[in-house]
């Protein structure tokens, strides 16, 4: 199926089966996010991000959100 055809699909849907597709998809959005995140981790690309963040909250320079 083509990203034209789902949108034309989508655009058909009722209220409740928009909004039901809209939590799932914000949902599977979420799970890729997190997958995505955890490669990166097990790959080690966050670890100069990590040892960055660590000096800076060593060193005094954060601020509490």
């Amino acid at each position: 199926m083509s990203v034209e055809e789902l949108e034309s699909v989508v655009s058909r849907l009722s209220s409740d089966e928009l909004s039901r597709f809209s939590k799932w998809f914000e949902e599977f959005l979420a799970d890729q996010w997190d997958r995505k995140i955890e490669q990166d981790v097990l790959a080690g690309r966050l670890e100069s991000s990590v040892t960055r963040s660590n000096a800076h909250f060593d060193a005094g320079r954060c601020t509490p959100l």
